[in-house]
């Protein structure tokens, strides 16, 4: 399997794209906070993500961009940074929740780092933040104290939109993630026995995507695997020891990261006779989920897509059991912003990686979901991941 990696190139190229969006927009510095739940919004541009800790960065107009880590991952920025001519800070708003306390020779605060940012850079009137539903009071706090007279505005729909469109390294990246989660359920799956628990199903996914060469799970949830009538019905959910019968319903959502992107696939399994009205939901949902992903051309507005799987679900009865018909694109998180609706009409574009999914819930022996990854390109959607096209005929037809 080839393992792809990006280049310092690469993010420098992100910094100037967003540099040439602040000057059109009059924004002189840009603050970006991730945590472990948004982990992309710093690595994004630099390639750094803390292991245990929060990170920042923040991007002038021009000059020096400052990452920041906190104390325990400092060393590991050192290794992890690769945005050229950039320097490291740290600071301890963002290490250990815990509070726990580094005596680290250089460390700042964020008031202390903000000083040196403005006497570096003059006359900052206006200050885009990204991380809306992230972002520290604390740090936040102090960048208003520092920049009393600036604007601060949110960037958060900036940064997303930067996002959207995959460069080619991009999706070279995505197509590894692609192949490993394709190859990972094709490899688990058939090891699946009645008997088993949910979680221990879940170690047999996250042991099988360690050894194809993910750095981890899909960002941010561990393997679900949701059993029964009763358990499949959450949507996410942790796993328990609940050990799986023959002829239930069982509702498989696993990914793999790797160098910071994402692949999912969620698909359904019984093991043992299949009940016929199982049968008949699940080729529901895979038939609905191939009619809406042929229309995801470019130039195609998203509402022809969404409003096409609403129909078929409509015609074939089955659409009082689908709460929603989620279209949304894919990359740095499983499913990141900007979002795909009936009302903004979003349309689709070349080289879009974009996830969709049906979802069928609470039927009376229980629910569940078929979600694949596409590749938009100059002709239409190509599924990337591989395993439920293979899968579901086999099992369910």
């Amino acid at each position: 399997m080839n393992h792809p990696k990006l280049e310092g190139s690469e993010y420098k190229g992100r910094v100037e794209k967003l540099r040439k969006i602040m000057a059109n927009d009059g924004v002189d510095l840009v603050v970006g906070f991730s945590n472990l739940l948004e982990i992309g919004i710093v690595r994004y541009y630099c390639g750094f993500a803390p292991v245990n800790e929060s990170s920042a960065i923040i991007i002038p107009a021009d000059g020096i961009v400052t990452v920041c880590s906190g104390q325990a991952s400092f060393d590991y920025c050192e290794v992890m940074n690769a945005l050229p001519d950039s320097r490291i800070a740290i600071l301890p708003e963002i290490g250990e929740v815990s509070g726990f306390e580094y005596d680290t020779e250089g460390q700042l605060d964020f008031e202390e780092l903000f000083q040196q940012i403005k006497s570096e850079n003059k006359n900052i009137k206006k200050i885009g933040f990204i991380g809306r539903l992230i972002f520290p009071s604390i740090i936040m706090s102090k960048l208003k104290k520092v920049f009393s007279d600036a604007e601060i505005v949110d960037y958060d729909d900036v940064h997303y939109e930067q996002r959207i469109i995959k460069s080619d390294a991009e999706i070279e990246i995505l197509k590894t993630n692609w192949s490993m989660v394709s190859e990972m359920f094709e490899n688990v799956v058939p090891k699946i026995e009645v008997g088993m628990t949910e979680r221990h199903i879940e170690g047999m996914f996250e042991y099988e995507m360690m050894k194809l060469g993910a750095e981890s799970y899909v960002q941010s949830f561990a393997p679900m695997v949701a059993t029964g009538p009763k358990n499949s019905y959450i949507s996410m959910c942790r796993n328990t020891l609940r050990k799986i019968g023959e002829s239930e319903i069982i509702n498989l959502a696993a990914g793999v990261s790797y160098e910071g992107y994402n692949g999912i696939i969620c698909s359904p399994l019984v093991l043992g006779k299949i009940p016929q009205e199982i049968k008949d939901a699940v080729m529901c949902a895979y038939d609905a989920l191939n009619y809406a992903s042929d229309k995801m051309k470019p130039g195609t507005p998203c509402d022809v897509v969404l409003n096409a799987y609403t129909e078929y679900l409509t015609k074939y009865g089955y659409i009082d059991y689908c709460p929603y018909g989620s279209l949304h694109s894919t990359g740095m998180l499983e499913c990141e912003a900007p979002t795909f609706t009936v009302t903004n009409k979003r349309v689709i574009e070349e080289n879009m990686a974009i996830c969709i999914d049906a979802y069928f819930k609470g039927m009376p022996w229980g629910s569940f979901r078929i979600e694949d990854c596409y590749l938009i390109g100059k002709d239409g959607a190509k599924r990337m991941t591989t395993y439920n096209d293979k899968a579901i005929l086999k099992i369910f037809k």
